[in-house]
């Protein structure tokens, strides 16, 4: 296999063998791809820096089997996260959702610049747990669609009928088939209903920016980005391999607020 330089953001890190990393990088050349890293876990390597939720620039080759890490530069980190536990489970849950969509190694056109803007917005957002959470949301609603698993948001997967939310209506419902989208009405088989105004806010969130009032003030209180996290949740659930398994340790942060002495180590994710 070439040399070659690449550029990419750690998802995961692991051990191999007994002195080197299994890295797994995120890269918008190759999507989710895995490198060894040879002797990353001796004392004083220069190779040591390859830590989760790093952006590296990397020289790689090898001529045959798993490509190998010659050299190694630290162009970002976003380690500070790990610093409160609402931010590390956030970062933590869009990484692992890229993980999930990336896993057959075919490039996603954009995902990784995706996943810097997000990781970006929480750190700047660090200090307010509902930004945290509402960011968290929409990094998910972003990187869905991305990833072709977008939630159907605009039509009636019952009638074809459009969702359009009347406002101020608080007995219509919407209901979330998991696997199918979202029905209008009280379906008897939904796994979660949503009224006019939580439904109009989901439909916000494939845009660029959270939703905010003219103050700046992010629209809808926690409770109901709660219910859109619920969403979200379902979702990856139905139509991915797996669930999130970061998504439950944020709602867990929340209810339980405290700041973290963990941040992402070699054996994270």
């Amino acid at each position: 296999m070439a040399e070659r330089r690449l550029e990419g953001l750690v998802l995961k890190v692991g051990p191999l063998g007994e002195h080197d990393r299994l890295l797994t990088l995120l890269s918008e050349a190759e999507g989710v791809s895995r490198l060894a890293v040879p002797g990353a876990r001796r004392p004083k390597s220069s190779l040591a820096a390859a830590a989760p939720l790093t952006l590296l620039e990397l020289q790689v080759g090898g001529r045959s089997g798993l490509a190998r890490v010659r050299q190694l530069r630290v162009q970002r980190s976003f380690s500070g996260l790990g610093r409160r536990l609402e931010t590390l489970a956030a970062a933590q849950a869009l990484s692992d959702l890229c993980l999930l969509m990336g896993a057959d190694d075919d490039p996603i056109t954009g995902m990784l610049a995706t996943l810097m803007l997000h990781l970006e917005r929480l750190e700047q957002r660090a200090e307010a747990p509902t930004m945290v959470l509402a960011s968290t949301v929409q990094g998910c609603v972003h990187l869905l669609s991305l990833g072709g698993y977008g939630l159907p948001l605009q039509s009636c997967c019952r009638s074809g009928a459009p969702l359009d939310p009347p406002i101020g209506q608080w007995d219509w419902r919407c209901s979330l088939l998991p696997e199918d989208g979202f029905a209008i009405g009280a379906e008897p088989t939904a796994r979660l209903m949503l009224n006019p105004s939580e439904l109009a806010l989901l439909q916000r969130l494939p845009r660029p920016d959270l939703p905010c009032r003219r103050s700046g003030e992010l629209m809808g209180p926690e409770p109901v980005w709660l219910r859109l996290l619920s969403v979200v949740e379902l979702w990856i659930r139905s139509h991915l391999p797996r669930g999130s398994r970061a998504l439950p340790m944020l709602r867990e942060s929340l209810a339980h607020p405290a700041v973290s002495d963990h941040v992402p180590d070699a054996g994270g994710s």
